[in-house]
């Protein structure tokens, strides 16, 4: 019953996240631009300040020897949309930068504390089954967001959609909050340290964090940049990539869970470095807009990385391996954001993209040795694959 309850509370956080980012990613580009005149050095300063908090992700660990995952992951939802609140006050680069910290702070703890909270709640055997659910939801969730503002962008403006939603997410994560009051966990779950038997998890999470944050930072940046797309059609973008992330996102869990986290990885990787370099040498915007759909629908296969983690690691060592994990995310974005602008506004735009596709080639590449990670808890994990 209490486990029910605890996956119904979970649902319900991840759907509040969901919005409320999505919310963010949406408008944000264009509030920038087209509210505030950021330049692309100014935004990549701007997206690596804002993943401090990310760097900061281990923290989450030593947190959770407090309160339990899926409270910090509730509260954190209210923090993120306060900060989505705030931010709709804006008047220029500094206090963009101030209210999107605190909306940064929310979304960081948020990701290592629900991810524990579903992969201890998650049978060990197949993981990604119900990451590809709460995946689902999440898609569902941004699919509301996106409609929210193809429907009320040219009505009532970027800051009206951004304090509204804010409020709204605020709101859940403060009734998740309620819910997870009396909650408690079954097992105490370790301090955050590193553990070398699980290497090669950190160093796949660090160069995806690379160029995840590359693209994160540039790819909407460019269409709104060089070929002034309006805050409506950056909602359009994602909301047809949302549509598709939600038609196919348990699917995709499913796929992971057949096919193994190997191949899975191994093809995302691929397909992933051949975005990166269509947005380096492709002029087209619809072709453009493609590749940003298709790259929303594989992100999805993240979850593989995770279900991947759960395999090899004893549930007391879960909630510290996922925020050591935000940590290594971040500690790549800590600089990257900032040097892709520099990179941008030196070599062209083309540069960062060249870049992310050299970092998923490489991740490809180290995604073969999963099978040959060398310990015998890691091949136990992988005989179940």
């Amino acid at each position: 019953m209490q486990q029910a309850k605890a996956l119904r509370t979970l649902v319900l956080a991840n759907f509040f996240m969901a919005f409320g980012f999505n919310i963010w990613q949406a408008v944000f580009n264009n509030f920038a631009v087209e509210e505030l005149g950021i330049s692309p050095a100014q935004m990549g300063l701007l997206q690596s300040l804002r993943e401090i908090p990310g760097a900061l992700g281990f923290l989450t660990g030593f947190i959770a020897l407090a309160f339990t995952e899926l409270s910090i992951a509730s509260a954190s939802v209210a923090l993120m949309g306060l900060g989505l609140a705030l931010m709709s006050l804006a008047k220029d680069w500094l206090t963009l930068v101030l209210y999107t910290m605190a909306f940064s702070i929310g979304f960081h703890l948020f990701y290592p504390a629900g991810q524990a909270a579903a992969l201890l709640l998650a049978e060990k055997r197949a993981p990604s089954r119900l990451l590809g659910h709460l995946s689902s939801i999440g898609a569902a969730a941004a699919l509301l967001a996106t409609l929210a503002i193809v429907l009320l962008v040219n009505r009532v403006g970027i800051r009206a959609i951004m304090a509204i939603s804010g409020v709204i997410t605020a709101l859940g994560g403060l009734a998740c909050a309620r819910r997870t009051a009396h909650t408690s966990r079954q097992s105490r779950p370790a301090p955050a340290r590193w553990h070398k038997r699980y290497w090669l998890y950190y160093i796949l999470t660090f160069l995806m964090g690379s160029r995840r944050h590359i693209f994160s930072t540039f790819a909407i940046f460019l269409l709104v940049h060089d070929h002034g797309l309006h805050a409506s059609g950056t909602a359009a973008l994602f909301l047809v990539a949302n549509l598709l992330s939600t038609y196919l996102a348990r699917a995709i869990g499913r796929l992971i869970a057949s096919a193994g986290e190997k191949k899975a990885l191994t093809g995302y990787f691929l397909a992933i470095a051949a975005i990166c370099l269509g947005y380096a040498g492709v002029q087209s915007f619809p072709l453009l807009a493609c590749l940003f759909v298709a790259d929303g629908v594989l992100s999805r296969f993240d979850m593989a990385l995770d279900s991947y983690m759960r395999k090899i690691a004893p549930e007391e060592e879960v909630t510290a391996n996922t925020s050591l994990s935000q940590t290594i995310n971040h500690l790549a974005a800590l600089v990257v954001p900032a040097a892709g602008g520099l990179l941008w506004e030196q070599l062209g735009s083309a540069a960062p993209f060249v870049f992310g596709a050299a970092v998923a080639a490489t991740c490809a590449a180290l995604a073969q040795r999963i099978h040959l990670a060398g310990q015998e808890q890691e091949a136990a994990g992988l005989q179940q694959l």
